[in-house]
């Protein structure tokens, strides 16, 4: 859906220019504008010209499609939320161009395909955050014990999928929203690879107890006066260090006699969380007392641990990163030429170049026919 209205187009470039910080004077001297005609753009009282948004675009470094692009429904719930004219962080513009090349390429790809998945109800304590943690795991094929790994892959699985860009350290830790069919999230790359994983959990929690729209800025940093994001943190921690598979491997850990440096630095690299996430799922099961988190926090593995204990170093979720299955879609319908080159490399958000793509077949001069 593209914005056609007058108003609607000069609120977008009204908002875009605040959000670069500049006046109405700046913005029209840097595009060869009477500051009263830029006036009556932002108005809606006088349509933009296609030269005219291209030049806005350039200057104030966001893509076209951002300005002529209708947001989707659910940020649109969202941004009603805030504060008129607040500033829409990163993420918040990165979700919208997700949503849209998801969108544009699911409605065009014959073979794409959205599991159908129950919604959870919303656990109400701890226990409830631990039991849904279970039957997470269960729907991605998962059991007790076994550590979640390709976490995008599987979340694709389920119907959400997981991109990961770099959006700097000031960003938010991850978002998601609800699609009509599905669901997209995206995590900060910037974080760290056990930090990435567990806002890719907990976005899954969002989508599987359907939350609209949500943007999390600090993953695990929630107090406990926002209940319902510290029950999805339980919630992340359950699904990446399950119960029994933890306190199994803690166990047989201390049967060998490890001492807890070299219980953490094996049970991190298995089931790929942070010291952090470590700690803090190790003192809600009663494996260690608070004390003993803050000894948990304060260890990092060394390159010697990697190659002495023999561990895995796995980068997942590494920017850019992009699910599997979409990026197979925008092949598919590029292979039936439903879109240009720069169009495809586009929707893969410029982590391919145009040289990467499939080289299609030259068609014979009898199929003009077919166009006429």
């Amino acid at each position: 859906m593209t914005v056609s209205d007058s108003a609607s187009m000069g609120r977008r470039i009204a908002e875009a220019r605040s959000r670069a910080g500049l006046t109405q004077a700046d913005l029209a001297s840097a595009i060869s504008l009477d500051r009263s005609v830029l006036a009556k753009i932002e108005n809606g009282g006088r349509r933009v010209s296609a030269l005219e948004l291209a030049r806005i675009a350039n200057t104030l470094g966001e893509r076209i499609e951002w300005f002529v692009m209708e947001t989707p429904p659910a940020i649109v719930s969202h941004r009603n939320l805030e504060e008129p004219g607040a500033e829409s962080p990163t993420i918040d513009r990165t979700v919208e161009r997700v949503t849209w090349n998801v969108e544009f390429t699911s409605q065009r790809d014959e073979r794409w395909n959205t599991p159908s998945v129950q919604t959870l109800s919303r656990p109400r304590n701890a226990e409830e955050a631990e039991a849904s943690s279970t039957i997470a795991r269960g729907l991605l094929g998962l059991n007790s014990i076994a550590p979640l790994v390709d976490i995008a892959g599987h979340f694709s699985n389920l119907g959400l999928l997981v991109f990961a860009f770099d959006l700097g350290r000031d960003a938010a830790d991850a978002a998601s929203v609800l699609l009509e069919r599905g669901g997209v999230a995206v995590v900060n790359g910037h974080l760290h690879v056990g930090r990435r994983r567990l806002a890719a959990a907990h976005e899954l929690g969002h989508f599987l107890f359907a939350d609209e729209y949500s943007v999390d800025w600090r993953v695990s940093d929630w107090e406990d006066d926002n209940a319902w994001e510290s029950r999805l943190d339980r919630f992340a921690r359950a699904l990446l260090l399950p119960a029994v598979g933890l306190r199994q491997m803690w166990d047989d850990s201390q049967a060998r006699g490890d001492d807890l440096r070299a219980r953490c630095v094996k049970i991190g690299s298995i089931f790929r969380v942070d010291m952090s996430t470590l700690a803090r799922r190790l003192i809600e099961l009663g494996l260690i007392a608070q004390s003993g988190g803050r000894q948990v926090r304060s260890i990092r593995t060394t390159r010697a641990d990697i190659v002495e204990l023999n561990l895995v170093v796995p980068d997942e979720l590494a920017p850019p990163c992009l699910p599997r299955s979409y990026e197979e879609s925008v092949l598919r319908i590029y292979r039936h030429e439903m879109i240009s080159p720069a169009r495809a490399t586009d929707l893969l958000f410029d982590t391919w170049n145009e040289e990467d793509l499939p080289v299609l077949p030259s068609l014979p001069e009898s199929a003009i026919w077919n166009l006429v």
